[in-house]
């Protein structure tokens, strides 16, 4: 079963069918009607906007400030510097999960780890709440002095779901 021509390949072979001269009986298929234009609606003039400076969300603040350093980043996705110790927050209520959270970081750095893993989980829309809020919490008060950056994981760590930590060396005794 043959399908039939598409304008275009109507238009195509008429262009060429033009060049030579068709046997006896044989007619051009018919010219196809031109293509539909597509319609334009105006639009309607916005009202004049009064600017005022528009701050950011608080998380992406907060991570866009303290981000990985791209070198180090990539050497944790790669493994060459490793994730000393993985946190999950899956199941935990707000609260909960900043403490754990804070404790977690804290005895990371007590134990000498240099990156860390926080797992937060998407949420049900893939916009959590835990997700938005622990890069929060990472560039808190608490723990300003302890966190070095904080990146989005890589998709074999947990992709959005999941965020790196880079953690500062632990002060000398």
């Amino acid at each position: 079963m043959r399908r039939p021509l598409k304008p275009d390949e109507v238009r195509l072979w008429r262009a060429v069918a033009t060049t030579v001269q068709p046997f006896e009986g044989r007619v051009l298929p018919p010219e196809p009607p031109p293509p539909p234009r597509p319609v334009v609606h105006p639009r309607p003039q916005p009202a004049p906007e009064i600017h005022r400076p528009v701050a950011p969300p608080q998380h992406m603040t907060l991570a866009a400030q303290h981000p990985i350093e791209p070198n180090r980043a990539r050497r944790i996705v790669l493994g060459r510097e490793p994730i000393g110790a993985r946190l999950d927050l899956h199941g935990l209520d707000q609260d909960q999960a900043r403490a754990a959270l804070e404790a977690f970081v804290v005895q990371a750095q007590v134990r000498g780890f240099r990156a860390v893993l926080v797992i937060t989980g998407q949420g049900r829309t893939g916009d959590g709440v835990l997700r938005r809020r622990a890069p929060e919490w990472l560039a808190g008060p608490r723990l300003r002095g302890i966190v070095a950056g904080v990146s989005v994981a890589d998709r074999r760590h947990g992709g959005e779901g999941a965020l790196y930590v880079a953690l500062k060396r632990r002060p000398p005794a």
